[in-house]
């Protein structure tokens, strides 16, 4: 049985080497509260080249519209072509309330936004605390979603699969 393991275990850190070495994982640190409660600062994660679009719920490495030298770590909320509505706290998507599960708090300010084609919608986790996602840059371009976040990996406290 604990053979089992140390061969589960060494296979799983070559795997992470090989795909470290052929730039498909990425390692990153969580430098600031937005993605709170799920990932908390100086939180190290792994991530994943994306090979495809980005599900709902997903937490992905995206480039900021506005600064691209900057990457952010968001929530994927709205999909290509669909209407995002903020309106009393809670977000719709194509007028049903989207159950948010990792939202901390209520989201805000209210507005509505239509995705084009290539479109995803970002949010924070923690939604009081920044608006730095889509309700303030709009929406994202999807082929800027370069990493999707797998796993916390440190602090060991923190460490989880996303």
């Amino acid at each position: 049985m604990r053979t089992r393991r140390n061969v589960a275990g060494l296979l799983a850190v070559t795997a992470l080497a090989i795909g470290l070495l052929k730039g498909r994982v990425r390692r990153y640190l969580i430098k600031e509260g937005s993605m709170m409660p799920t990932l908390a600062p100086d939180d190290f994660v792994m991530a994943t080249r994306l090979t495809r679009r980005p599900n709902r719920g997903d937490v992905v490495i995206v480039q900021h519209p506005e600064r691209p030298e900057m990457d952010v770590v968001k929530r994927v909320i709205g999909l290509p072509g669909e209407t995002i509505d903020i309106s009393a706290g809670q977000v719709h998507i194509d007028g049903s309330v989207l159950a948010e599960p990792w939202a901390d708090g209520p989201t805000h300010p209210d507005g509505e936004w239509h995705l084009g084609p290539d479109d995803i919608f970002v949010l924070s986790d923690a939604r009081s605390l920044t608006l730095a996602d889509s309700r303030t840059f709009g929406p994202v371009d999807g082929s800027n979603t370069l990493w999707k976040v797998t796993a916390v990996y440190w602090p060991l406290r923190h460490r989880q699969r996303l």
